[in-house]
């Protein structure tokens, strides 16, 4: 584990003690899973757009292909 000085605006850091306090969890467990909350969505993120540059659309429409051919279900007409 490593240490980070960080330097917040007070009304944020209010925020964060606030929130960790409510939560039942350290300041530093709750900027911890933060943090990384952050770093999922930014991961997550990166990787669909890697996936997508890699789709082609002559592969969706053989997908969309196999969906059988019938009604809508009455509400789904639009």
């Amino acid at each position: 584990m490593s240490a980070l000085s960080l330097r917040l605006p007070g009304s944020i850091h209010q925020h964060i003690r606030e929130i960790a306090k409510n939560e039942g969890v350290s300041i530093n467990q709750f900027v911890s899973s933060a943090v990384s909350e952050k770093i999922s969505a930014i991961m997550t993120e990166d990787y669909l757009k890697s996936r997508a540059e890699k789709a082609r659309k002559s592969d969706l429409k053989k997908i969309l292909d196999k969906v059988p051919k019938r009604k809508p279900i009455p509400g789904d007409e639009l």
